[in-house]
């Protein structure tokens, strides 16, 4: 899994922007992971389905029982 999140952090994001430092390389990464990868990327092992509509609806079922 983390090959993976490290193969899509590069081919989707890293040559998009200009990182002139430490911290604000992590305000980037944090940034992406948080606000795309799970939230709204799909994941072939979920289905093709980003990880929060699956946690939602997984949410749901067990409020339901």
């Amino acid at each position: 899994m983390a090959e993976s999140l490290f193969s899509a952090l590069k081919t989707e994001w890293l040559n998009r922007y200009v990182l002139t430092s430490r911290a604000k390389a992590k305000r980037h990464v944090v940034r992406y992971i948080e606000g795309f990868y799970n939230q709204r990327r799909p994941h072939s092992t979920l289905g093709y389905r980003p990880p929060q509509e699956v946690l939602n609806e997984h949410d749901s079922s067990q409020v339901a029982t």
